[in-house]
């Protein structure tokens, strides 16, 4: 059996604009108003309407953590998570440092671990990390490995980043 659908190019247009809503969203400290699609990811929001494009869009299924950001300190997958959904405040990788200060002590780690190699996935990496010692998941190697899993990294830099937040966490992240 087939069927087809017919709408006039009015009918959605206004189903269209019934799918906007303000979103409003304290992103790193700064308030942002944005209208956009009532099924904006987070994801696309802060890199489509805010251009901070530190969050990656990997597997856009919730598995690779390449867009994870931290949201009221915990961690979450942005890419799976509606903008509009969104009540506490958000912090991206480019609210880790100011840009005349310095950097995080988890990005210095990252540096002196040596703990990337081609950098897509370490945005994620290193917010999962922060979350990973705040949240009291840095007791032993097992317990990082653990809590990072869900954070890919293709270059296979994952004794590197054990260092690195070993490194942080002694400083006191």
């Amino acid at each position: 059996m087939l069927f087809t659908i017919r709408s006039s190019k009015h009918a959605s247009i206004g189903r269209a604009a019934l799918l906007r809503v303000p979103i409003r969203l304290t992103i790193n400290g700064l308030e942002h108003r944005v209208d956009a699609d009532v099924r904006t990811t987070l994801l696309d929001l802060l890199r489509e309407h805010l251009g901070l494009t530190g969050a990656k869009k990997g597997c856009d299924q919730g598995q690779c953590g390449a867009c994870t950001v931290l949201v009221n300190g915990k961690r979450v997958l942005s890419c799976l998570t509606l903008a509009a959904a969104v009540r506490e405040p958000v912090e991206t990788i480019e609210g880790l440092a100011t840009h005349d200060g310095p950097l995080h002590p988890m990005q210095q780690a990252f540096i002196d671990c040596d703990a990337f190699q081609c950098g897509y996935c370490t945005p994620g990496q290193i917010l999962s990390a922060i979350a990973c010692v705040r949240e009291g998941h840095a007791e032993s190697d097992a317990e990082i490995r653990e809590f990072m899993s869900g954070n890919l990294c293709r270059c296979a830099a994952y004794p590197h980043i054990l260092a690195a937040i070993q490194q942080a966490k002694a400083q006191g992240v």
